[in-house]
């Protein structure tokens, strides 16, 4: 296996003020690297979080978007491998329909791989709370699996930690490390935050780094923060517990992958087996 290596997760408030945002975000990036971290992670929607008017008003395509721009010129810098844990990115210019990228940067700022959201945050909160990504974003149609310098690297975002097939699927493939950047709502952080990224983690045998957002971003819009790194074996290694920015840092150990899928070789014990039927009447999933 490869050799150990020192990871950071990012913890950021960010805010429609991309300027603002990206400096804040890159001042935390600077202190993880010189606190020791060789791959850095930072939140979904890491350089502006907005009202959806203002969200498609500034969203940029591929070709000179700012956050891209910016995450680039920091990988350079500061020579460490850099997540972004997802910006918004416009598909075709004058269009409205957006994406959700997660993009991976290398030492260089060359971008070495990205990935686009699948599952739209479509719910209705108590309380009054009420989401609806897919009238903003396009959802993407495929997983995305890419090589870091100690092992592969499975890329998701947030909601997506709710469809297990998805996580399973990228360590089938060879993933070693699996990030979940997120922007998680407090009532269903405080719920299931914790519960499901170590699910994640003891199901695939993969440590799995989830960067967070946190605070209030503008009125009625308030991320759950206690960004967290787990261990193939379920345990928590890292945790920014208190509710303000900051970043975390752990080591990796490669070597604890091997180590969590021999004692509990689940991942290669899966069976081809018939799906069930749904009851008449009913549809597969209400």
């Amino acid at each position: 296996m490869a050799d150990k290596f020192i990871a950071a997760c990012v913890q950021t408030t960010s805010v429609s003020d991309t300027q603002e945002t990206m400096a804040a975000v890159g001042d935390l990036i600077r202190r993880a690297r010189d606190a020791g971290a060789d791959f850095i992670s930072t939140p979904e929607v890491v350089s502006m979080m907005g009202p959806r008017k203002e969200v498609l008003a500034s969203a940029q395509t591929m070709d000179g978007h700012d956050g891209i721009a910016a995450f680039s010129a920091l990988a350079k810098e500061t020579g460490a491998w850099l997540l972004a844990g997802s910006m918004i990115v416009r598909l075709k210019a004058g269009k409205d329909m957006l994406a959700n990228r997660s993009m991976l940067f290398s030492p260089t700022g060359e971008m070495t791989a990205h990935y686009d959201k699948i599952h739209m945050f479509d719910v209705d909160l108590e309380g009054g709370e009420s989401y609806r990504e897919s009238s903003t974003y396009q959802p993407g149609d495929r997983s995305v699996l890419t090589d870091l310098p100690w092992g592969k690297l499975g890329m998701t975002v947030c909601y997506d930690m709710r469809f297990p097939y998805l996580y399973r699927d990228l360590a089938h493939a060879g993933a070693d490390f699996l990030t979940v950047p997120s922007a998680f709502t407090v009532p269903t952080g405080r719920a299931h935050w914790h519960v499901l990224l170590r699910a994640r983690a003891i199901e695939t045998g993969c440590y799995v780094m989830a960067a967070a957002q946190v605070g209030e971003h503008f009125p009625k819009r308030k991320t759950y923060g206690h960004s967290v790194m787990i261990n193939p074996w379920g345990e928590v290694i890292a945790e920014l517990e208190a509710g303000e920015t900051g970043f975390i840092i752990a080591e990796i150990d490669p070597a604890k992958i091997k180590e969590a899928r021999q004692m509990v070789p689940s991942l290669f014990n899966d069976r081809p087996y018939a799906s069930p039927e749904a009851a008449a009447g009913r549809k597969a999933a209400e």
